[in-house]
């Protein structure tokens, strides 16, 4: 990890959910990302239900009565990956959705896949930068 951290990757169009946000709610949600970047966590950060482990985080934040969550994994070697940005629909409960879930899972399993072959060319770069076989 560098002075400044993991990368930060957006998949799918959570870059773009994301900057639907108001700004108010962007600001919240990029320094948790950036806590996140550099091993922190943001102090209303929490783990996301239905996922082993507190690798895949969830943060809320509420503007003018609607409630707005970023979704990112810190569990991945090369990078924080931010899976999923949404303004909640639902006018009961703080439950999320099934199809928000099950885009987060498809998301996640993108994000590993994406890891794994950063991993290797890291890998193999640093195997050349020691002279040795990049195999």
């Amino acid at each position: 990890m560098s002075r400044t951290g993991k990368k930060l990757i957006y998949v799918g169009s959570s870059l773009k959910d994301l900057g639907k946000f108001p700004t108010d709610v962007q600001d919240v949600m990029v320094t948790a990302l950036n806590l996140a970047k550099v091993g922190d966590k943001h102090q209303d950060a929490k783990p996301l239900k239905g996922f082993k482990g507190s690798g895949v985080l969830e943060m809320v934040d509420d503007d003018d009565g609607d409630t707005y969550r970023a979704v990112y994994t810190v569990r991945l070697s090369q990078a924080v990956y931010v899976l999923h940005a949404f303004k909640k629909k639902s006018t009961t409960g703080v439950k999320t959705s099934r199809r928000d879930i099950d885009l987060v899972k498809q998301r996640l399993t993108a994000a590993e896949t994406y890891d794994a072959a950063l991993k290797a060319q890291v890998t193999k770069a640093r195997k050349e930068d020691e002279g040795g076989d990049p195999r």
